[in-house]
């Protein structure tokens, strides 16, 4: 008899405090008694440069990216835009160092990402040396262009 009154418990005490949190009835800034004011950003929250290679020796291709607003000369700034909106969290992640990769060569295309993102400074590298590594590349593919070809 516990565990039922348990189970019918505990998903309303979780609902209960969820919409707790959820915050006041007014938006900040929304004039409903706060003073706040909205100030344009002086530059994009994501501003970021991408040097992709097709090889080892092939020559580097240099893109800049923007985001909110999209711009640039990404060939594709909105893809590029979505894939880190879904996927730069993990890709822009430091790899754990006991971290276990499968041997499994994507290719030799490498790809050097630096700048802005989400107001947060940046400076990675990519690979396709390993599975850890092409996990990496695919959650942000678009943003490295048509190098890889499937």
């Amino acid at each position: 008899m516990r565990y039922r009154t348990l189970l019918r418990t505990v998903p309303g005490a979780a609902l209960i405090l969820s919409l707790a949190a959820c915050g006041s009835e007014h938006a900040p800034g929304d004039g409903a008694g706060g003073t706040g004011s909205v100030r344009p950003s002086a530059s994009p929250a994501t501003s970021l440069t991408v040097q992709v290679r097709a090889s080892k020796d092939a020559a580097p291709t240099t893109w800049t990216l923007t985001c909110d607003p999209v711009g640039g000369d990404h060939p594709d700034g909105a893809k590029a835009c979505a894939a880190l909106r879904t996927g730069a969290a993990s890709a822009f992640a430091k790899p754990r160092p006991d971290q276990m990769c499968t041997d499994i060569f994507g290719g030799p295309q490498t790809a050097q990402v630096t700048g802005t993102w989400n107001g947060k400074p940046v400076s990675a590298t990519f690979g396709r040396a390993d599975g850890c590594q092409v996990s990496r590349w695919n959650a942000v593919a678009p943003l490295f262009g048509n190098v890889v070809r499937n």
